[in-house]
């Protein structure tokens, strides 16, 4: 594997920023691969970036709304990797989609692990190992006969309209438990 085509950034210096200036420093950063792409593809339009993107995952190519997605919890506590990794793993997605059979490529399929390997001189990583617990918040508490399981907001309002959920251990039904404080039940649903 070759060196990485985007500078590393320094870890010091990103620790050092506060949320407007990280805003602007991964702006930064997709607007430097973008023009990487473009050396590649000189008609790739430029993605626009949002910072909206909750939940476990760290970015996303979203070809409806034209950019890409940033969690900006993730990005705030894993600021050098997501630089270094995420923002190219996005673009890497956004040039292949905008090749001619981009549309028909498989999302890590060897279309886009060549962008990430011989354009921007990166391994191939499809999933990142951050730790997501403050990004995703699983505050709906579930029971099986074996252990308790977290539900997010969106797993929770399934359960509530009728979804049922099975434990993968036991295979038991999950069911609902709600919150019980100071000798009162309260619900979180």
């Amino acid at each position: 594997m070759r060196r990485p085509a985007l500078p590393d950034p320094c870890p010091e210096w990103l620790s050092s920023l506060d949320d407007a200036a990280l805003h602007r420093a991964l702006l930064e950063r997709v607007e430097a691969a973008c023009q990487l792409c473009h050396d590649y593809h000189p008609g790739l339009p430029r993605p626009k970036v949002w910072f909206d993107l909750r939940g476990k995952c760290a970015g996303q190519a979203h070809y409806g709304r034209g950019g890409l997605r940033f969690n900006p919890v993730l990005y705030r506590e894993n600021r050098h990797a997501f630089l270094r990794d995420v923002v190219p793993h996005e673009m890497a997605h956004w040039l292949v989609r905008h090749l001619s059979d981009g549309h028909k490529a498989r999302p890590h399929g060897r279309e886009w692990r060549t962008v990430m390997e011989r354009l921007f001189g990166l391994e191939a990583k499809v999933t990142h190992t951050f730790d997501t617990g403050r990004a995703s918040p699983t505050p709906h508490r579930y029971r099986c006969g074996c252990q308790v399981h977290y539900f997010t907001a969106r797993r929770h309002s399934l359960a509530r309209k009728g979804r049922r959920y099975c434990c993968l251990s036991c295979a038991e039904t999950l069911v609902y438990q709600p919150f019980v404080e100071h000798g009162k039940v309260t619900t979180n649903a």
